[in-house]
């Protein structure tokens, strides 16, 4: 048997690239390790309910109207209808840098303009002709890697404003540790400051089960529970994989969508990341009873929040570091169907390697989990409140 294309990896990222392939040709083939597709935005079952895993928030919100937003282009390349979804937009986000100050935040990008006009006046002419470099600088030209730090500080009188403006970006978008590429910079600051954010009033089940159904209809295929083992190549051109089954199968194009590192890996090559300092995250997932009385904020979607006047955004020497971190209401969404629990979701920075050193010993890793959870509750009820 011989594919024309085969995509490893069932993660958004994956799924959308092999409905636009099966676009133009039906043989397509999706490998995913899991047995259920999503990668990092998918979901399980507790007790019989649905809890999502990495979905905070869809980024890059755009009306119907605008044809050339990143979204409804995204939608037309997918050939999906704007009218098959019903996208329910933030209520307003902020970053918080406690005993420093707050930058609220919304789709309205007027709101964190005239937030920084009244927080950090001296800074608002530099802001200004930040906006203006962004609104004329193309994110997608090749470049080497320039860090935005170094040219925030040039632009922005007050390091303050520089820190709490990244906090977010570097979170959802940057693999690099204490900072983040001026281009990658400038593609997050449009999706997340200029544009906003929003989810689909479903769930992200909902929302996998949609892709899914359209790429079978256009002729794609699906294997779940096949993880690749190695790809064959001549060190030109690939000619197959070898799946951890010992199953051989022949393709003539591979798109890998699992990463780099893994991908180098798959075809035994060395990654030019593995010297790097690779970065992780924990996350954790609370339901309240809604019957209970609770602080908890109605009007804030997510808090992004730092301990201190610097961000540090790199992997931490304790497997949690919980200084700074990404608190999210899922609920809290305009227009969201109320669900039977109230959702406090938590995401801090960890350290990979220390986790995969215990992972073997299931009560060791599980009192460890355990033990960071209830540190991360406890340090969340100092920012919003009891639950």
């Amino acid at each position: 048997m011989k594919v024309p294309l085969l995509v490893i990896g069932g993660g958004l990222s994956g799924l959308a690239a092999a409905i636009r392939a099966a676009r133009f040709t039906p043989d397509v083939l999706l490998v995913e390790k899991h047995f259920r597709l999503g990668g990092l935005n998918s979901y399980f079952f507790r007790n019989g309910t649905l809890l999502e895993t990495g979905l905070h928030a869809i980024t890059n919100y755009a009306e119907p109207a605008k044809k050339k937003a990143p979204l409804n282009r995204l939608l037309r390349q997918l050939k999906l209808h704007r009218d098959q979804f019903s996208f329910c937009q933030q209520r307003q986000s902020e970053v918080l840098f406690l005993g420093s100050g707050r930058l609220r935040f919304a789709n309205d990008p007027q709101l964190l303009n005239s937030e920084i006009e009244r927080q950090f006046p001296g800074s608002i002419d530099g802001f200004t002709e930040l906006l203006d470099f962004l609104n004329h600088f193309d994110p997608f030209v090749v470049r080497p890697f320039v860090s935005t730090r170094d040219f925030l500080k040039n632009r922005l009188h007050d390091p303050l404003l520089a820190e709490m403006l990244l906090c977010p970006l570097l979170y959802y978008g940057s693999s690099h540790a204490e900072d983040i590429d001026l281009s990658q910079f400038a593609i997050m600051f449009r999706a997340i400051y200029q544009e906003g954010m929003f989810r689909p009033s479903g769930t992200i089940k909902d929302l996998l089960d949609l892709l899914l159904d359209h790429y079978r209809f256009l002729g794609g295929t699906v294997r779940t529970g096949c993880g690749v083992k190695k790809i064959i190549h001549d060190g030109k051109r690939v000619a197959g994989v070898v799946f951890e089954t010992g199953e051989e199968l022949a393709c003539d194009y591979i798109l890998s969508t699992i990463g780099h590192r893994e991908t180098y890996q798959l075809l035994g090559k060395p990654s030019s990341e593995e010297s790097s300092e690779r970065l992780g995250f924990v996350e954790n997932i609370y339901l309240l009873n809604r019957q209970k009385p609770s602080s908890l904020p109605v009007d804030r979607t997510i808090i992004f929040y730092n301990s201190g006047d610097r961000f540090t955004y790199r992997r931490p020497e304790l497997p949690v570091d919980l200084t700074s971190g990404v608190i999210c209401f899922p609920g809290n969404f305009h227009q969201l169907p109320a669900r039977e629990h109230i959702e406090v979701r938590s995401t801090h920075l960890a350290n990979y390697l220390l986790w995969e050193k215990i992972s073997g010993d299931a009560h060791a890793y599980k009192a460890e989990k355990c033990r960071y959870a209830a540190c991360s509750l406890a340090e969340l009820e100092k920012i919003v409140g009891p639950f």
